[in-house]
């Protein structure tokens, strides 16, 4: 069996679970075209936590963690099952880092389903998601990430959702389709290093425009795993996506092991 691909989507705003656009379709392209998985395991930007958990429940619920949106997102239901025997896997993958199983505080939340329900709308393959420990440093969740990728190996996706830019106050609405400067320069520098060495991810950290692209470092640190993977393989992402909208949002998405598949 061939590694399973590994992903990081730049997933934007929860919207795009009912909009239909080029970052959509291009999720929809992925999920017909790359190898079925047997399942997901998804680090979301919108599960930090003072640990590192995995949901280990056989229905996780759809978590609508979000406010002042239309009716018909809060109605969204993405009724995946889950995967109580991964959940214990990547547990016991991770030691001695300590990943402990959730068995009912959490589900699925936007940063999985927004993605998900284009790539894999019938909602038929298991879905586990693996908590960003919020209180750890760059270096634990490469470490973790490494350990993890053997998971590939098992037909298993590993799939961080986030984004590479993401500064809700200088968002602009009227600004779709197009990036500030600086979000630009910092979404080329983390290309330029992910497509080099993803393993020297703490480079990101020190480029000049850091601190307005990335002002809380949850939506970056799903990429970190999917680096991290790459790293432990002594390998490259490929740039599946690109670009900015709303002047502060970077779309760009990465693949590990994808491109020949598209």
């Amino acid at each position: 069996m061939s590694k399973m691909p590994s992903l990081f989507i730049g997933h934007g705003t929860p919207m795009n679970t009912l909009h239909h656009n080029e970052y959509t379709e291009a999720w929809r392209q992925l999920g017909q075209k790359l190898p079925r998985p047997r399942a997901l395991l998804v680090v979301s930007a919108h599960w930090c936590l003072g640990e590192s958990a995995v949901t280990a429940m056989a229905a996780p619920r759809t978590i609508h963690d979000f406010y002042g949106f239309p009716k018909e997102l809060f109605d969204f239901d993405y009724p995946a099952k889950g995967d109580p025997a991964l959940a214990q896997q990547v547990s016991e993958l991770a030691k001695p880092i300590s990943v402990s199983l959730d068995h009912e505080q959490w589900g699925l939340d936007h940063g999985a389903w927004s993605v998900l329900a284009h790539m894999y709308p019938n909602a038929d393959i298991p879905v586990v998601q693996l908590s960003i420990h919020a209180q750890e440093t760059l270096d634990y969740h490469l470490e973790l990430a490494a350990k993890l990728a053997p998971l590939r190996d098992e037909g298993v996706m590993i799939l961080g959702s986030g984004n590479v830019v993401h500064n809700l106050r200088a968002m602009q609405r009227q600004a779709a389709g197009q990036g500030y400067d600086w979000a630009e320069r910092f979404d080329e520098a983390v290309v330029q290093q992910m497509t080099t060495a993803p393993g020297d991810f703490v480079n990101v950290l020190r480029h000049p425009d850091y601190a307005n692209a990335v002002p809380s470092p949850d939506h970056l640190i799903p990429l970190i795993y999917v680096a991290g993977v790459a790293a432990a393989e002594d390998s490259q992402l490929e740039v599946l996506t690109r670009g900015c909208t709303m002047g502060a949002i970077s779309m760009t998405s990465f693949g590990l092991g994808a491109q020949s598949y598209l």
